[in-house]
């Protein structure tokens, strides 16, 4: 789908759709768009990486404690 031209085999599709019903294979190709959208977005301005890969984090505001899992 990021490929240009785009496209995707009807073979991944129908594989995909034994493990996600129709909403959740429309969520899924809107995220891999947007996702698509920003990266080329970002490379058209010349916007490099942010360094997340390279341990830097950003702070939680002093007094905010993380979220507990439930």
């Amino acid at each position: 789908m990021s490929r240009t031209p785009a496209g995707v085999p009807d073979g991944l599709v129908a594989a995909m759709g034994r493990h996600l019903d129709d909403p959740q294979l429309v969520e899924l190709t809107h995220i891999i768009a947007i996702e698509n959208h920003r990266s080329r977005f970002t490379i058209a301005f010349g916007i490099g990486a942010t360094g997340f890969s390279e341990g830097m984090v950003c702070a939680r505001p002093a007094g905010i404690d993380p979220p507990t899992g439930g």
